[in-house]
């Protein structure tokens, strides 16, 4: 997977990571040798079995027909155990974002950065007032709903949105305060909750707000199915809200915008719900082992998250896009580096959670790109997980905070160990590649590269800013 051709993919202009596909047709056929910490997809599901009964239909699949979206989003709810009639389901979450923006969204919508791009990208595209509010670093990006309600305010926008937990850094709000924040923002046109990663979270029981959803007049609860079930390419996803915005949204949609494998799939989740289960369990454990793994590399924060993914800030001096391209050329190792998302920049990588032999590759990969050596680290903190919140007496539980602190990082070591690599650590924050590779890459890394996240303009940046 090394050469020009394809670490030249990350530097277009876009704010997604090139597609398997394209990767696959760059790098001559070779993208299944990478390790993938880019896609944020559940490792553990489908099974083999279901995927064996899949690929055994692939003629029948491919061959007729789906049934109307009414079936499939009958069956999807008798599942979940919703009311069809506040539910619409979407060739993926991208479709319904785009529906909710041409139905529901009228001249602005506010919207905490960094987050997921298309909350930003769509309304643009058709006109709209995005008001992005930045969430502080300084605070681990955590969103304080008081300062998002002002902003709004100061704004005023007509419509808003959070994803709960945040893409990318994986940032949580507890469902009492996500319901105060709805209270709060009733007398706007819309608010959306999108939880599309809602189901990788183990700090609540019942997370979820979409009960409310459907109780609220201006409420829409979007959720993914395609990341959950770790089938991104079959491409389906669903909301929740009261019957007339669902209604709206399900009359514009196309009459077959669900597919045959969307089909399938919902009509086996009644025979594979343990094994569902069984999934998120261990996704959620590798998350605790994963974290714990990154926060022991020196210089290295690594920000609590809810999600399937985890969000890092690089040591100091090291460039995020020169690490992708390394890592990918010279480990096979694919990463996202997160410049172009806004209120980002190439101090940060999301990381995708993966199996345990996965991330040991990782950690071997970043250990030598950015140190030239391995990094001794105690052993790992004994499984199984910590109970979750409903498990704990409220007289153990701390006391709310607004603000996420960051993973202990170890900064007070981070600078006597650096100094021990070689020189190219203090000019660039990355130990120099082993002399083969660092000639079969060297024409394929970006001369020179830019040193960080800019909006380019001073009126984007008071946009973003909120000044």
């Amino acid at each position: 997977m090394a050469g020009s051709n394809v670490t030249a993919l990350f530097r277009a202009s876009s704010a997604h990571s090139p597609s398997y596909f394209t990767l696959n047709r760059a790098g001559g056929g070779q993208a299944g040798e990478i390790t993938d910490f880019c896609i944020p997809c559940n490792p553990y599901f489908p099974t083999p079995e279901m995927f064996d009964e899949l690929g055994s239909r692939l003629r029948e699949i491919l061959t007729y027909y789906p049934s109307g979206a009414d079936t499939i989003t009958a069956e999807l709810c008798q599942v979940l155990g919703l009311n069809p009639q506040t539910v619409a389901m979407g060739n993926g979450s991208t479709e319904l974002i785009t529906w909710i923006d041409h139905l529901l969204v009228r001249e602005s919508l506010a919207v905490p950065v960094p987050t997921f791009g298309r909350w930003t990208d769509q309304p643009m595209e058709t006109g709209k007032r995005v008001d992005m509010l930045l969430l502080p670093e300084a605070h681990g990006f955590g969103l304080d709903p008081a300062s998002f309600v002002q902003f709004i305010r100061s704004r005023g926008s007509r419509a808003a949105v959070i994803c709960n937990p945040n893409n990318p850094d994986g940032g949580f709000l507890p469902k009492q305060r996500v319901i105060a924040l709805l209270d709060e923002l009733r007398d706007l046109d819309l608010v959306v909750v999108d939880e599309s990663f809602l189901e990788f979270s183990d700090a609540e029981p019942e997370p979820s707000v979409a009960n409310e959803a459907v109780l609220r007049t201006n409420v829409i609860v979007l959720r993914s199915l395609g990341k959950n079930f770790g089938l991104h390419g079959v491409r389906f996803g669903y909301l929740v809200s009261n019957p007339t915005l669902a209604g709206k949204v399900r009359a514009a949609l196309p009459k077959w915008n669900l597919n045959s494998f969307a089909e399938t799939v919902v009509f086996m989740l009644k025979e594979h719900r343990h094994e569902y289960a069984e999934s998120l369990q261990q996704a959620r454990r590798d998350r605790q082992e994963m974290t714990w793994r990154l926060s022991q590399l020196p210089g290295m924060t690594v920000y609590p998250s809810q999600g399937n993914f985890l969000y890092v800030r690089l040591p100091e001096g090291v460039d995020g896009s020169v690490l992708r391209d390394r890592l990918l050329a010279e480990h096979g190792v694919l990463v996202r580096e997160c410049s172009n998302k806004v209120g980002s920049s190439s101090r940060f990588l999301r990381l995708v959670v993966r199996p345990q032999e996965d991330v040991l590759r990782l950690m071997e990969a970043m250990e030598q790109v950015l140190y030239g050596r391995h990094i001794q680290a105690p052993a790992p903190p004994p499984q199984p997980m910590a109970p979750m919140l409903s498990q704990v007496p409220a007289q153990q539980l701390p006391p709310e905070q607004p603000q996420r602190q960051p993973m202990p990082q170890l900064q007070q070591q981070a600078a006597p160990m650096l100094a021990l690599a070689q020189e190219p650590v203090a000019a660039r924050g990355l130990a120099p590649a082993p002399a083969p590779a660092r000639a079969r890459v060297q024409a394929a890394l970006p001369q020179p590269m830019a040193p960080g996240y800019s909006s380019g303009t001073a009126a984007v940046d008071r946009l973003i800013s909120g000044a």
